[in-house]
């Protein structure tokens, strides 16, 4: 039988069909007054979801998550229902009422999804209602089947949207951050590689139209780095890269290497979110800043000013160093910068310590067999032994052009994660 749809639940050809299935009915006599041809028909076209990194299919929901989400979706009606009312009441005062269209403004997203599955809903039952009145019409119960498969599908595609709209999301995720990179085991080719990693993440900044600002280097004798530290900001930014803290792995012939072996070498990556003046308070009287000069490179300023500065806070111990700039003011800067996004992190470490950890937990003590990936050059190869996904084009990684094939499996992983407890989220 030829196929009737429009290219979208509620179309043209859903029209079409659904005028040819009542007039079936009213040819064979039955009764079609409880139709609802407007309800059916009419549907809002609801907003993308903005996780884009989920996969494309869509996840058969189980009977006991549809219920846990439709508890929920029936409290956000109510909910929205409320802040209505309460918006229409005279006696509401300004700041009430600021407050409430604040709330109602957040459910506007849900709200519109809600509301076109209410519609897919009502679509499915009259279906179901009109199949059960003519059980011997075979050609009307292919049409509706055919109809009820389309629009049971795009049912099943809004719980998957709502369902990740419930999904806790981490405020920090939209934050700009601060990536640091330290060289572990393996010496100079530990230095060696945390430049190519530091110098990877550049790469993947600029080809997602962030901003990578230097902080701080220091550079080892063979002018790899020791250290290295960066502010990247732009959309998203803590919430895609925030995975990548952890030891990084390498595998590959060192450039000072006669015999052509394989060497093994590690490297820390931590990735933090940076913080507002408003989440830390910084008071003088827990800070000591020392004042040095700085080493290495640096012409004719370097060893001359003192132009490097340590911040300690006193009530942690947490110490920076910036010594990248030849201007004191500058240094300082960017120390108070790195210093409050430390902070930041600490703190949201100890108050959310299921879904955050400390930094160094976050990057391990830098030992090879503590590593979330492994780049092996001779293979040509980059393995994630969290999602277990390896990817053949090394090249292609270094030049930060394929580390979304890892930062999408582990964001989708996170999804997932989530969604297997949706049950007991409070």
């Amino acid at each position: 039988m030829r196929r009737i749809h429009g290219g979208g639940g509620g179309g043209v050809g859903f029209k079409w069909s659904f005028n040819l299935l009542k007039q079936k009915l009213i040819q064979s006599g039955r009764n079609t007054n409880h139709w609802n041809r407007t309800s059916i028909l009419q549907s809002p076209i609801p907003k993308p979801c903005s996780r884009s990194y989920s996969t494309e299919s869509q996840m058969q929901l189980s009977p006991n998550l549809i219920t846990i989400m439709e508890q929920r979706l029936s409290a956000i009606e109510h909910r929205s229902a409320c802040l209505e009312n309460f918006m229409n009441q005279p006696e509401a005062s300004p700041a009430e009422f600021s407050r409430a269209n604040k709330e109602l403004r957040k459910l506007r997203g849900s709200m519109e999804l809600i509301t076109y599955l209410r519609t897919k809903q009502k679509e499915i039952d009259g279906l179901r209602s009109l199949m059960a009145e003519c059980p011997e019409d075979k050609d009307m119960l292919d049409m509706a089947n055919e109809e009820l498969s389309q629009v049971m599908e795009e049912e099943k595609r809004l719980q998957n949207l709502l369902l990740k709209s419930l999904l806790p999301r981490d405020d920090a995720d939209e934050r700009d951050c601060i990536l640091e990179v330290r060289a572990g085991s393996g010496g100079e080719e530990a230095s060696l590689f945390a430049m190519d990693i530091f110098k990877m993440y550049e790469r993947f900044s600029q080809n997602n139209g962030w901003k990578f600002e230097v902080v701080d280097i220091t550079e080892s004798d063979s002018k790899g780095y020791k250290e290295a530290s960066a502010a990247i900001s732009g959309a998203d930014v803590f919430g895609k890269l925030k995975f990548e803290s952890g030891v990084h792995r390498v595998q590959r012939v060192p450039v000072t290497e006669k015999l052509g072996r394989v060497h093994t070498s590690a490297v820390s990556v931590a990735i933090l979110p940076q913080a507002d003046e408003v989440d830390v308070q910084l008071r003088n009287e827990q800070l000591r800043i020392d004042t040095y000069r700085s080493g290495g490179s640096g012409g004719q300023h370097a060893n001359t000013t003192n132009s490097a500065v340590r911040i300690t806070h006193l009530p942690t111990g947490i110490t920076v160093s910036i010594q990248d700039e030849r201007s004191q003011h500058m240094n300082k800067s960017k120390a108070l910068k790195v210093l409050c996004a430390k902070l930041y992190e600490l703190e949201r470490s100890r108050l959310h310590t299921s879904r955050s950890r400390l930094r160094s937990e976050q990057i391990g003590s830098g030992d090879r067999s503590e590593r979330i990936r492994t780049y092996n050059f001779p293979q040509g190869r980059v393995t994630d032994h969290r999602v277990g996904i390896t990817h053949h084009a090394i090249n292609d990684v270094m030049q930060g052009e394929s580390l979304d094939v890892f930062i999408d499996a582990l964001l989708l992983q996170q999804e997932m994660d989530a969604i297997a407890s949706f049950g007991s989220i409070e």
